[in-house]
């Protein structure tokens, strides 16, 4: 006899319900969490140093939570095969949950521990959206399973560090995740923006280049190899502005002005406008003209932070049978998450100064952002398709 599942609730009917859930969450909590201890304000024994919490939550908690749900869903749709949904979907979050717990239970549990627990959700991942794609022989997509697999190897990295095993492979590490999680965001671009600018502009046909998207693709990879391997000055400012021409010539290829007036379109385009600023800002930092964390930032924050905010936003729709189009309160989300990218990346250039307040500044309009998405998306990623239909 079939036993009933325990969590048969719409929002673990698929992927993106339950991670974008958590997702819009643990933006809002890890981004308070971080505020206070960049303050001095809270003050924990924690297994990771304060800076590198930061980075490995938002990362691998925040960023990584949005990805499952996308690829959870996607590769569904992509194979025809079905992938988590109920009991197993709820305990895949709840291992994402327990890693995101546990570290602050350092000295009270053993490091080795906290360490494998966080470890695991990724081959996790990985091991189970890799089974579909074999059954339906759609081995293209595998190159996903490859990338879940650099990102476990990033965070095995952190991990290294932060157990003794190995020392100054954290930032290798992290370094290693912005890439694999950049990369990963100009292949889906690829594939959704197209489609989704066609869906959304009636009577649009973009033609895609597939020269220009692989070669924005090598671009990106030659500049976070360099990073990685140590280099810098010349050879990183060349490879970066190439990586700043050909997205630029990507992503204008896509572009049809109509764009500025679908919220869940302009949000994606600029999303990836951050991206090319990265990359520009990457070449200045080469020759010391800009703070390398101000290019970070803009790929994280501009970059990470606004395209998962409008990818939540725009799948969270369509797999819920809903109409494609921005409520007016996640609007503002879209222009709060782009002006928390403004004052944290280009604004201290002019005004250095004002760091810190520009920093708090930005915490504000990011909290903004994710506390509209959580007020909007939560009732509809908890109840069932309108149209009656399963996901």
């Amino acid at each position: 006899m079939k036993s009933q599942p325990i969590f048969d609730y719409p929002l673990f009917a698929l992927g993106f319900r339950a991670f974008f859930a958590l997702a819009g969450l643990a933006a809002l909590i890890l981004i308070v969490f971080w505020n206070a201890m960049f303050k001095g304000a809270f003050m924990l024994e924690h297994y990771f140093p304060d800076n590198y919490w930061h980075a490995h939550e938002m990362l691998l908690g925040y960023a990584v939570a949005v990805i499952a749900g996308f690829l959870l869903t996607a590769v569904k749709n992509w194979t025809g095969k079905p992938t988590l949904s109920g009991d197993q979907l709820a305990s895949v979050c709840l291992l994402w949950l327990y890693g995101r717990i546990l570290p602050f239970y350092a000295g009270l549990l053993p490091d080795a521990l906290i360490a494998l627990v966080d470890f695991a959700f990724l081959p996790v991942l990985a091991y189970h959206l890799s089974k579909p794609i074999i059954a339906a022989k759609n081995y293209n997509n595998l190159f996903f399973i490859g990338l879940l697999l650099l990102l476990a190897l990033g965070n095995g990295l952190i991990h290294a560090e932060m157990l003794g095993l190995q020392a100054n492979t954290a930032a290798i590490g992290i370094q290693l995740i912005i890439a694999t999680i950049i990369i990963m965001i100009l292949a889906i671009a690829g594939r959704v923006f197209p489609f989704f600018t066609e869906r959304g502009i009636p009577g649009t046909l973009i033609i895609r280049n597939p020269i220009v998207d692989k070669v924005s693709i090598a671009s990106a990879v030659m500049v976070f190899g360099l990073q990685i391997a140590g280099i810098s000055g010349t050879w990183l400012a060349l490879a970066a502005t190439l990586a700043v021409v050909v997205n630029a010539v990507r992503l204008a290829g896509w572009y049809v002005p109509r764009i500025r007036y679908v919220p869940l379109l302009w949000v994606l385009y600029v999303g990836y406008g951050w991206v090319v600023l990265g990359f520009m800002l990457t070449a200045l930092a080469a020759y010391s003209v800009v703070s390398p964390s101000l290019a970070l930032h803009a790929f994280t924050l501009g970059g990470i932070g606004v395209l998962t905010l409008g990818m939540m936003a725009r799948v969270s729709l369509g797999h819920t049978g809903r109409a494609l189009k921005a409520s007016n309160a996640i609007a503002v989300a879209f222009v709060s998450i782009n002006f928390a990218a403004l004052f944290r990346v280009l604004l201290p250039i002019a005004l250095p100064h004002w760091y810190e307040v520009l920093i708090y500044i930005s915490t504000l309009f990011w909290l903004a952002a994710f506390s509209l998405f959580v007020f909007v998306y939560a009732p509809i990623l908890v109840r069932p398709r309108i149209d009656g239909q399963e996901g």
